[in-house]
């Protein structure tokens, strides 16, 4: 099995840990906040990682040039801007439609690493990736009264373009740091991964900080207060975090972008094992599609 494979299934796992304690702080902070905890308790555990790398194991550090800084800067930037677009389609009340096209980010991450990496996926490659966004697209909708066409209808409307966004920005976000990891150059995959990890999470925590100071300073004050928590979203959120990057750094990003929507199947399988919840025919049928194109993705690998 190649490394990217388990590497980015073990990433989806954490993530699904890292939303469920961003999701209980939420209930304590704001959407900025909640966001904020992400990056500014992350950096510490990111460098920390670097050093182990570094001192601990040997690995030399790659010098950082201005295509990294320029691509690592851009995709932390759009991965704010996506986060906050996300969160910002749930003041909608027909928000379901915005999040099913946001669920699109496999697709756009496909047409990124193509125009800014010259990537190039095959054609079984695409229609797993095609199926699995379909598969997503039913969950986010499973327990809407809505209709195909009617989400095709609402391609204009103004949540669906702000998924749109969300998912656009996402992707570029992923190209951007699988370009800031290769322009380190060098075999070390890992040193490549965390070093970029590392700049990404420390610049992230700046800007957020600063702009916090000056607009929201409460929610700053807030975030520090609830250190207890929120420094187990930070550490949970940078091993995650690790894991995408190093799949990155070893992969294409349109085929980890597309595994990592197996993130779903283990969140109904929670849903469904531990929390004992319903699930209806849509989930199911949503899940297996996403199953299916992930098996379908590694058999043409």
């Amino acid at each position: 099995m190649e490394l990217w494979i388990p590497i980015t299934i073990a990433a989806a796992f954490l993530q699904n840990v890292r939303s469920a304690l961003q999701k209980h702080l939420k209930g304590r902070l704001g959407t900025t906040g909640a966001t904020f905890v992400r990056f500014g308790y992350g950096f510490p555990f990111a460098s920390a990682y670097v050093a182990v790398l570094h001192l601990g194991l040997g690995h030399p550090l790659p010098v950082a040039n201005v295509p990294f800084a320029l691509a690592a800067m851009a995709g932390g930037l759009a991965q704010i801007f996506a986060t906050f677009l996300l969160v910002h389609l749930f003041s909608y009340r027909n928000f379901a439609v915005g999040t099913a096209y946001s669920k699109t980010e496999p697709v756009q991450a496909a047409i990124f690493g193509l125009v800014l990496l010259g990537e190039t996926v095959t054609a079984s490659a695409v229609l797993a990736i095609a199926i699995g966004v379909v598969g997503v697209i039913v969950i986010s909708m499973a327990r809407q009264p809505l209709s195909w066409r009617a989400v095709s209808a609402s391609l204009v409307g103004r949540p669906a373009l702000i998924g749109l966004a969300s998912a656009a920005l996402f992707g570029a976000s992923a190209a951007c740091y699988r370009a800031a990891s290769l322009s380190l150059g060098g075999p070390d995959f890992l040193m490549k991964a965390a070093f970029t990890l590392g700049f990404v999470t420390v610049f992230q925590t700046a800007v957020m900080a600063l702009y916090m100071r000056k607009r929201e300073p409460e929610q700053l004050a807030a975030s520090l207060a609830h250190w207890r928590i929120a420094v187990w979203v930070g550490l949970v959120g940078v091993t995650a975090s690790a894991g995408w990057f190093t799949a990155m750094t070893l992969q294409k990003v349109a085929y980890v972008r597309m595994l990592a929507q197996i993130e779903l199947v283990f969140t109904f399988a929670a849903s469904v094992l531990i929390f004992r919840e319903a699930i209806n025919r849509k989930e199911i049928i949503g899940c297996v599609l996403i199953v299916g194109s992930i098996v379908l993705l590694l058999v043409e690998r």
